[in-house]
């Protein structure tokens, strides 16, 4: 699927940024780990595109700020759903 994992590095963040995705969400559009995207774009990413981690990095303290708010709203959900049953 990548040729090199640092075409996969700029792939992951590129496609982050165009859908304003997280981690999981990526990591599940490409088939890999969460771990795998978080070490791409944070090991190899600022090496290859500097201007591009950047405004990922941007990207991943917004999503890490919202986080606990999700996290509510799902399992808010989560109880919402099973009330309905």
């Amino acid at each position: 699927m990548f040729r090199t994992d640092k075409e996969r590095a700029v792939l992951f963040g590129e496609y982050m940024l165009d859908r304003r995705a997280t981690v999981r969400a990526t990591a599940n559009a490409f088939g890999v780990s969460k771990s795998t995207v978080h070490k791409d774009l944070t090991e190899h990413l600022p090496k290859l595109s500097p201007a591009l981690y950047r405004e990922v990095r941007s990207l991943l303290e917004e999503n890490k700020e919202q986080r606990h708010i999700r996290g509510g709203l799902a399992t808010k959900h989560k109880y919402e759903m099973a009330s309905n049953k």
